[in-house]
């Protein structure tokens, strides 16, 4: 089992942009579909960006498409997530997912705080 640890996360304006990074250990990382989670205050965790172990096919859900970009290196064994024009919506816990496929993970890492003002 991969274990997960998400950095990367603070607090920015509105429009601002944010990258979060996922290291990746204890097992072969380049073998998992991964993929990032949020869960704003008070509300459910949905998934916001999934990446094939290759990381050539990508998902994202449609809020943020064109503002967000998911990436890996498998060599570093890092996941990463790009964010940009945030939206105070978006304040939220980002957490990390390994699994096997697209949508189903299996490890998910302890989050990190992201917080956009108005």
């Amino acid at each position: 089992q991969v274990q997960l640890v998400e950095s990367g996360g603070g607090s920015v304006q509105a429009g601002g942009s944010l990258r979060l990074y996922c290291a990746g250990s204890g097992d072969t990382y380049s073998n998992y579909y991964m993929a990032w989670f949020r869960q704003p205050p008070g509300k459910e965790r949905e998934r916001v960006a999934s990446i094939s172990p290759s990381g050539d096919r990508t998902e994202y859900t449609d809020s943020v498409k064109g503002r967000f970009t998911i990436s890996r290196d498998n060599v570093k064994n890092t996941l990463y997530l790009q964010m940009n024009s945030l939206k105070p919506e978006e304040t939220a816990i980002y957490y990390c997912a390994a699994g096997w496929d697209m949508g189903r993970y299996t490890s998910v890492g302890q989050g990190t705080r992201v917080s956009v003002s108005s």
